[in-house]
């Protein structure tokens, strides 16, 4: 019995939260996933499994494989990921700058990296239509990427920053007395203190960056139509509910088993430690 009550007051508000937040809607996501569209947009019997046919290229009408959905989640893979490398392109040396800066000249690029967050994220990529639009690049890949970048890239910065700050500058020193080049010796001493960071980066980045609709609507258009855009037209125009909750386990599926196949390659590690 008193274990009973340690677990309830301890686990137990976080357990009922995960439970009613996100188990709960994925089961009830999941029993969408095997009914029926039905008229006007609705849902009902019998069960079946034509949704998740669908998913993976199966056309039961003409009994073919259209492995359409698998080409988006490819592309949606491939945009997300080069995304991704833009902002370790940017974002790496960025952090290194602001955590070498004074402490207030720090406290005022920090402050200006979290403004846009100020601002509501569909008006911040509409306003890059503005920006674009005399240039020609609206809708676009570029103008996709741009857009990307610039709405996950403090999402990058700021778990970089946080590692950079912790680094012991006094290994880089060492070093470098040993004889190590400037470039071997930030890579044998810096960057590996900094490895936590980044992997949080990169995975703030990228799972977002896999699964968005917004950026890819409104600056690329139909040529860049994402895993996420399926979903959401899925649930709004066309409504069907059981088509587009499959198409969610899809891309839910490939994130998890991202994960699992870096958990795998770093060794064996949780992503808890890694992090």
């Amino acid at each position: 019995m008193l274990t009973l009550r340690r677990f309830f007051a301890t686990l137990g508000p976080g357990v009922l939260w995960l439970a009613v937040f996100l188990i709960v809607p994925v089961a009830i996501m999941f029993g969408y996933s095997l009914l029926t569209r039905t008229d006007l947009a609705q849902v009902g019997g019998p069960l079946t499994l034509e949704s998740w046919g669908r998913v993976f290229g199966y056309d039961a009408l003409f009994r073919e494989w259209v492995p359409d959905n698998l080409r988006v989640l490819g592309r949606s893979v491939l945009i997300a990921g080069f995304s991704t490398l833009l902002c370790i392109l940017m974002g790496y040396p960025l952090a290194f700058y602001i955590a070498r800066q004074p402490a207030r000249r720090k406290s005022f690029l920090l402050l200006l990296l979290i403004i846009p967050f100020w601002t509501n994220f569909l008006i911040r990529v509409y306003a890059w239509i503005l920006i674009l639009r005399p240039f020609d690049l609206v809708p676009s890949l570029t103008a996709t990427f741009l857009g990307m970048v610039y709405a996950f890239l403090p999402f990058f910065v700021l778990p970089v920053y946080s590692s950079v700050e912790k680094v012991d500058w006094r290994l880089l020193e060492a070093a470098q007395d040993l004889g190590a080049s400037p470039i071997k010796a930030f890579m044998a001493a810096v960057f590996p203190q900094t490895l936590p960071g980044l992997i949080a980066g990169i995975l703030l980045t990228f799972i977002p960056a896999l699964g968005t609709f917004v950026v890819s609507d409104i600056l690329g258009g139909a040529k860049t139509a994402l895993i996420g855009n399926l979903v959401q037209n899925q649930f709004g125009q066309a409504g069907d509910w059981p088509y587009g909750s499959a198409l969610s386990f899809l891309l839910m599926g490939a994130v998890l088993v991202g994960l699992w196949l870096y958990a795998r390659s770093a060794g064996q590690k949780g992503l808890e430690e890694l992090i």
